[in-house]
């Protein structure tokens, strides 16, 4: 992966693991949060229901990638599916916290949660992939490289969400540049979505996949959206 990307990995690792912890921790549990916050959990809970609402509904015999996993939600959602699921997350403090979220019983699935850029995955194959949320700081191009790093082991499907480049969220980016360094955040990067469709037209590593279904899901200080790739 080029520089740009490895250098925002870098900072991503250090606020998801080190500064932002606690907020996270806040966020994605069923504690009290502000009204800001409590829109971007609302977000991201209708986020990730629209892409579990694109994997089968059975998953039992199927292996699922979860790209970025966080504290490990959805990668527990598709285990209680069936699924035999890999979660990795660059935080090693998200991944603890995911861990000790795993329900005792999942049925016939489970789950592994392992610490790492979500790009050095484990050997072997995976029927699905899902990337929420965890491609959302990248630009255009370091996305579709991503993209093809985990296109490569994939049979079936890869779901992934990306930042639509519209006027508030642009707006919201500016603003984010008046804050202190110290007390921001990563930027996320705005994309168009035709650039990442004439982007991904051009990809050799992912020519045998196709753009499918797409979803954009907004609640207050959240804005994001869905892509699902298939392969041919």
């Amino acid at each position: 992966m080029p520089s740009t990307y490895l250098a925002r990995r870098e900072q991503l690792e250090t606020y998801f693991d080190r500064t932002a912890v606690e907020a996270w921790t806040r966020l994605t549990s069923d504690a009290p949060v502000g009204r800001i916050r409590a829109t971007v959990r609302a977000g991201r809970d209708d986020m990730r229901q629209t892409l579990l609402s694109w994997l089968p509904p059975d998953l039992r015999g199927k292996r699922l990638l979860d790209a970025g996993c966080g504290t490990g939600a959805l990668a527990i959602e598709a285990a209680r599916r069936g699924a035999e699921v890999v979660a990795i997350d660059l935080s090693p403090t998200l991944v603890g916290l995911a861990r000790e979220r795993v329900p005792r019983d999942l049925g016939d699935g489970k789950v592994e949660f392992l610490v790492g850029d979500m790009l050095d995955t484990p050997a072997g194959c995976f029927d699905h992939v899902v990337a929420m949320d965890s491609l959302i700081h990248y630009r255009a191009e370091d996305i579709i490289g991503a993209l093809s790093c985990l296109a490569a082991p994939t049979a079936d499907s890869i779901l992934f969400t990306f930042a639509p480049r519209t006027t508030a969220l642009t707006m919201m980016h500016a603003v984010g540049h008046l804050f202190p360094r110290g007390d921001r955040a990563p930027a996320i990067e705005p994309v168009a979505e035709s650039a990442l469709r004439r982007l991904f037209g051009a990809s050799a590593a992912l020519a045998d996949w196709q753009p499918a279904r797409t979803q954009r899901i907004a609640s207050g200080f959240y804005t994001s959206q869905a892509m699902e790739l298939k392969r041919k």
